[in-house]
């Protein structure tokens, strides 16, 4: 570790203070090199928080340029970035901040045949991609390579959160062995432009943790954020001994990218489940995940509350159902569902999609 020099002593004067940091646990980030995957809206609250804490090096992989639709949420560029590229426009604005920093850019897409060499130069590595290829891509580079991950995702108003860490807790492979189902990205989707620097600034939180070695990681817990409520909320899940890439007999040996999903998910359009719910003899079973709270403040007619925490559980009470249809409020939990329900062996199950918020749309033109 490098000793800190007077002007980190006085820089980084409040972390000092903290006993659990200190300044053996200041050289511990000034040491630390950390990879940045997607300088967009999660990446730019990890990359500021994370170079104002002190992080020696960082890296940014992004091949993107800046956009005038990514000023709502992207907070590391300016008006005047438009056009430029994004790693370069991060890494001015990073050393403006901290001129101390070694910035690392990777211009580049990120894929099978450079995802090893680049991981392997990162003690830790954050992912915030809004492609679901990509981030199996990651968590598989990251298991192989015993690195440290922090995977984050966004979604219109709900986000999630959770940190690998080799040989303590399972990977995100273990939550979601198989992508069940494309989740739209903000282009299509849309997504509050807040909503990401809560969801990145928690990675950069884990991150600092676990180069000090403080606190307790989201190690086999999901942390999932809902801004229409303001909540959090968690579920606990094990790391599967079937894993395809840290389980006790791995099929993965070398990471690939994900093009299409692997699961048969059925996606059920407001309109649609409107028809169906017309039906005098109903062909399908209704799941709503949310809390009980939620629920009880308003649902589907007919529909079976299992919250998602509680789904893997309680499983047995719908398999033998069929076919199965989830709700939430926005359409990510339904979708955690979804994985969970192929996992037990369910075939096909579908979920809302857009959830109650789309549903009341369509409910209102209707």
């Amino acid at each position: 570790m490098g000793s800190l020099t007077p002007q980190d002593l006085k820089r980084y004067q409040r972390h000092l203070v903290l006993p659990e940091v200190g300044e053996q646990g200041q050289q511990k980030l000034k040491a630390a090199r950390v990879l940045i995957v997607g300088a967009g809206g999660l990446g730019s609250p990890s990359a500021l928080y994370l170079a104002a804490s002190g992080v020696g090096t960082l890296g940014l992989v992004d091949l993107d340029t800046v956009d005038v639709t990514n000023l709502q949420r992207q907070v590391l560029y300016s008006t005047a970035d438009i056009g430029r590229g994004k790693t370069q426009a991060a890494r001015e604005r990073l050393i403006a901040l901290n001129p101390d920093l070694r910035i690392v850019e990777h211009a580049v897409e990120l894929g099978p045949d450079n995802v090893m060499e680049i991981f392997r130069q990162y003690d830790i590595v954050l992912d915030g991609t809004d492609r679901i290829g990509t981030r199996y891509l990651v968590n598989d580079a990251c298991v192989l390579l015993a690195k440290p991950l922090v995977s984050a995702a966004i979604h219109r108003f709900e986000g999630q959160a959770m940190t690998y860490v080799p040989g303590k807790g399972p990977c995100y492979r273990c939550l979601f062995p198989e992508p069940s189902t494309e989740i739209p990205n903000c282009a299509t989707a849309g997504v509050l432009g807040v909503l990401p620097g809560v969801l990145g600034t928690l990675q950069a939180t884990e991150a600092i943790k676990l180069i000090i070695g403080i606190g307790l990681p989201l190690v086999g817990r999901l942390l999932t954020y809902d801004a229409l409520d303001l909540s959090f909320r968690e579920f606990a899940f094990k790391r599967r001994p079937d894993c395809a890439v840290c389980g006790d007999a791995p099929t993965i040996k070398a990471p690939s990218d994900v093009d299409r999903p692997a699961g048969v998910v059925r996606s059920v359009s407001p309109r649609e489940l409107q028809t169906l719910l017309r039906e005098t003899v109903r062909p399908f079973t209704l799941v709503d995940v949310r809390d009980p709270q939620e629920f009880e403040s308003g649902h589907l007619p007919g529909a079976l509350n299992i919250p998602v925490n509680e789904l893997e559980r309680r499983l047995d009470e719908i398999l033998s159902r069929g076919n199965v249809v989830f709700v939430c409020l926005s359409g990510k939990r339904s979708q955690a569902a979804c994985a969970m329900a192929l996992r037990a062996g369910l075939r096909e199950p579908g979920h809302l999609e857009g959830g109650m918020l789309a549903w009341q749309d369509v409910k209102g033109d209707g």
